[in-house]
């Protein structure tokens, strides 16, 4: 059986349908970051899994929820490049 995919469709792999490999390291990469500054600096459980949940929340839904459907790592370099200079603008005719 063969099925015809369009030319403009993007086929990406995404981790449990949510998450494509980029986004799913950066969330590994904060969530293992803020874990280790939170272990480090607290000795109460209850303390380091609230800051825990209310550090690394926020990101992952972002992460899945972005912004209209683009990448997080591309939003984030798009606040970059625009943050360097902000004099340029993007121009659609």
């Amino acid at each position: 059986m063969k099925f015809i995919i369009p030319q403009n469709y993007k086929f990406t792999t995404k981790i449990l349908g949510l998450f494509d490999y980029q986004t799913a390291l950066l969330n590994a990469i904060w969530g293992g970051l803020i874990f280790i500054i939170v272990n480090f600096l607290f000795k109460n459980i209850t303390i380091k899994i609230f800051l825990f949940i209310i550090c690394v929340f926020p990101v992952i839904v972002f992460s899945i929820v972005g912004i209209n459907g683009e990448n997080i790592i591309n939003v984030i370099t798009y606040i970059l490049k625009f943050m360097i200079r902000p004099k340029l603008y993007l121009y659609n005719k």
